[in-house]
């Protein structure tokens, strides 16, 4: 570590009076953490030990951030706390592919579009353990993030094979996976609460190609339909739905023979010009007053999502027809198209929730949201999705450690062995006034009824501090407790302390 890195750390820990808030990958008025004395921008792992142990010394609050891919202001306590950067930690080494898999070596700051570029100049992928472009792999592995799939291991943490977490001393504890120690199955879910990851080994497989493939589905046909027979055969899959519509947007992903296509497809979700911004955004916050805005918005965005969301990624054409073709990584998520920008830095930005459920009552939970809707539009208020790709239905298979989305291994009398089904429920935050939702207390309704109604989990960064508070009596409490000692081991001093940790109390 530099001298000048150094006199800032001392400075950092010696001054409290300038603790700022900690932003989310949203920026500035969009908080993960409120009482930040000091952000660090480590450059290797080094750093990041040196950091750790300084903290340790002070017993002073550190948490690691990559991206600050998150909604709500849970990341941190809100005692004074440092924050390590992780993007300047991205050594990516130890590539070994032999055959059918192999294994690769990579840093706390890697991002998912970092590796997949390095594999696959070196014809390799993850798989399916994959899930966003603007995350790190070990923040996603942290909290719990998967990819939509039944069939095929999708959970990020799925892929790893070791990770090296830097303890509450400053020392880096190697953890290999084992499923039946209780030290991998805390790590594989670990919530940052035993410390920042400093590597991960990864599991790699050979580069293959896939199509993707869309088609509008009508609500009757999901809400009373064969939900699991729509998602279980394919590699990958997901609905979005149209809940003002009643339609289904129903997309699902597989393996095709690598010589069969030239076809480049790269994938953007989020990708929008300045123009279409601004006519979204003059859109949606007219509907924070008139829900007929809020029908107009749904009818559009239906309309454009209907389309494939890919450009050939050789000469940067939309493609206009399904199925796309292409590379694993740049079909499965791809990034952002040459040129634009995301939609979050042109002031579009969302309120989020998202709630896993047993698969196994997948038709009953979405019977249920619909019910919601309805009971609205019997008091003559219409409500509708107001996000530009709608209501996302995700899927999971079965992955157990203790405090994932979807282990199997519960006590709640549910069956989750087949999986889950997460209700991923954005809706458009309106930038003037009070930043509240047309008919704002419709959005607390459903998620109170959900979580009361029906055995589930909560997402650990796409909720707000109140629907963790009142998912806490949903979750296994002998994983709780066994994830609390685990977490007593490596940080017996609670410098790594976290909002999520206090609220479902395993600190």
């Amino acid at each position: 570590m530099t001298s000048l890195l150094m006199k800032a750390v001392v400075l950092g820990f010696l001054s409290s009076a300038f603790a700022v808030p900690f932003n989310t990958f949203d920026g500035p008025g969009f908080p993960a953490c409120y009482n930040v004395s000091a952000v660090y921008q480590p450059t290797s792992v080094v750093d990041m030990v040196s950091l750790v142990k300084r903290a340790a010394a002070s017993n002073i609050p550190v948490r690691a951030s990559g991206k600050g891919h998150m909604w709500y202001d849970t990341m941190c306590s809100d005692s004074e706390t440092i924050i390590i950067q992780t993007e300047g930690v991205h050594s990516i080494s130890d590539f070994e592919l032999t055959g059918s898999e192999g294994s690769v070596m990579i840093e706390a700051g890697v991002t998912f579009f970092e590796l997949a570029d390095y594999l696959h100049a070196r014809n390799a992928s993850i798989g399916y353990a994959l899930v966003n472009w603007n995350m790190t792999v070990a923040g996603a592995v942290a909290m719990g993030a998967h990819r939509s799939s039944l069939r095929e291991a999708s959970m990020v943490a799925s892929g790893v094979l070791e990770i090296h977490i830097i303890d509450g001393t400053g020392t880096i504890q190697k953890v290999v996976r084992d499923e039946t120690s209780d030290d991998w199955l805390a790590a594989s879910t670990s919530l940052g609460l035993l410390g920042p990851i400093a590597r991960m080994k990864f599991k790699i497989f050979p580069s293959f190609k896939l199509y993707a493939k869309q088609e509008t589905l009508a609500e009757n046909d999901v809400l009373n339909g064969d939900i699991y027979g729509l998602i279980a055969p394919y590699a990958t899959a997901n609905f979005w739905w149209w809940p003002y519509l009643r339609k289904f947007h129903h997309r699902y992903y597989d393996v095709i023979p690598t010589a069969s296509t030239n076809q480049q497809g790269f994938q953007s979700t989020f990708s929008i010009t300045e123009i279409e911004a601004i006519a979204a955004r003059t859109l949606l916050d007219s509907g924070k007053i008139l829900p007929t805005s809020n029908m107009l918005s749904e009818t559009i965005f239906e309309g454009i999502w209907s389309a494939p969301n890919f450009h050939e990624k050789s000469n940067d054409t939309t493609i206009t027809v399904w199925p796309v073709y292409g590379w694993d990584y740049d079909v499965l998520i791809g990034g952002l198209y040459p040129g634009l920008l995301p939609e979050w830095d042109y002031n579009l930005r969302a309120y989020t929730l998202e709630l896993a459920f047993p698969v196994t009552i997948a038709n009953r939970v979405l019977q249920r949201v619909r019910g919601l809707f309805d009971a609205q539009l019997a008091k003559g208020i219409t409500m509708t999705s107001t996000y530009r790709s709608g209501i996302n239905i995700k899927f999971g298979r079965a992955y157990n450690d203790l405090l994932g989305q979807v282990w199997a291994n519960t006590t709640d009398g549910t069956d989750w062995t087949k999986g889950a089904i997460m209700f991923d429920f954005p809706s458009y935050r309106p930038t003037w006034g009070d930043n509240l939702r047309f008919n704002e207390p419709f959005y607390h309704n459903l998620s109170s009824t959900l979580i009361n109604e029906f055995p589930c989990r909560p997402h650990w960064t796409k909720n707000s501090r109140d629907v963790l508070t009142q998912s806490v009596k949903n979750l296994d409490p002998g994983h709780l407790q066994r994830f609390a000692a685990v977490r007593e081991k490596f940080d017996p001093n609670g410098i790594f302390k976290s909002v999520v940790g206090q609220i479902i109390g395993v600190m």
